[in-house]
């Protein structure tokens, strides 16, 4: 059977809320489509989320669930998703229900105009003020260090044509960021506001610490200006060292100078010793990111299915 819409959505502490996504899902989707699946990735999640998976796929048949064998983040579980998806039409949200499922038909209807993607915008987010700061500072930065505009405002939540679908899964590197592998294989993109929904007392999986791991890993994935700016600052510090021997040259020669100074020289040192030591870092994290790359491990592994695949 032909299936029109896919619905691809990474699962993590969504046990409590996984009935509500469902039905949402099944009330808002059989208006326009009786042809579509709903794709579960848990991603080995420490709640009982998979039993409440299996419990559903044997209630609703269009459920299909995909148990990974341990956590390996929301963009690998998303690949796992996209990979096992059949539709023509392909929807990746979150599943905590801030992508508000009733959206859904909007982000078809305007694909339907001509467009291969079309990309949720939460105008007015409902997170909090410390949420909402830390995504625009992460944003932010990603997008210099990146070289490509980014919208804190704009996540995972969106549709995806078949052959936008094909060229994502076609692109198997081990660092994995949804939007970024979106912007990247182009095509017509678009987008539409939508309203967001506050998580209420739920908590996000994604603390400091993991925004930092998240930022670093797409850095190094989709950018080499780190590496340029190391450069760059290699350069101006040669400079002002080039034009601090001359003056220290031109004082010695006058008499200025009659023995050398311990604290520039301990200075120099110490500025020059870290220069050195941060340059050495970044080339080390590329070199390992690139070693990570040639092993070609898997990019998730499947611990088990449900019955519906």
């Amino acid at each position: 059977m032909n299936i029109h819409l896919s619905i691809v959505s990474p699962v993590y502490q969504a046990e409590k809320i996984l009935k509500e996504l469902v039905e949402r899902i099944d009330k808002t989707t059989r208006g326009f489509s009786d042809s579509f699946e709903l794709i579960l990735v848990e991603d080995a999640s420490p709640d009982d989320s998979w039993i409440e998976i299996e419990r559903l796929s044997q209630k609703y048949n269009f459920i299909k669930g995909i148990k990974l064998s341990r956590n390996f983040g929301q963009h690998y579980a998303i690949t796992a998703g996209l990979d096992h998806s059949k539709g023509d039409w392909v929807v990746v949200m979150d599943c905590d229900l801030q992508d508000k499922p009733e959206e859904i038909l909007q982000l078809y209807n305007k694909a339907q105009e001509g467009f291969d993607v079309v990309l949720a915008l939460r105008e007015n987010r409902k997170d909090g003020f410390f949420k909402k700061l830390s995504s625009k500072v992460f944003y932010g930065a990603l997008g210099w260090l990146t070289g490509s505009k980014q919208d804190e405002r704009i996540a995972n939540f969106g549709i995806y044509h078949r052959k936008v679908v094909n060229e994502i899964i076609g692109m198997r590197e081990s660092i994995r960021f949804f939007p970024s592998m979106v912007k990247w294989v182009g095509f017509r993109q678009t987008t539409i506001p939508v309203e967001h929904e506050g998580n209420g007392e739920r908590k996000s999986s994604y603390n400091f610490g993991k925004l930092l791991d998240l930022g670093l890993d797409i850095m190094l994935a989709y950018s080499d200006k780190p590496i340029r700016l190391t450069v760059k600052l290699g350069l101006i510090i040669a400079f002002t060292g080039f034009l601090f021997a001359l003056f220290t040259l031109y004082k010695y020669l006058t008499g200025t100078i009659i023995v050398a100074g311990y604290s520039s020289l301990i200075i120099s040192i110490w500025v020059l010793t870290g220069i050195i030591l941060i340059t050495l870092g970044m080339v080390g994290l590329y070199v390992g990111k690139t070693f990570e790359g040639v092993k070609e491990r898997p990019i998730y592994i499947i611990e088990k299915k449900t019955e519906t695949f």
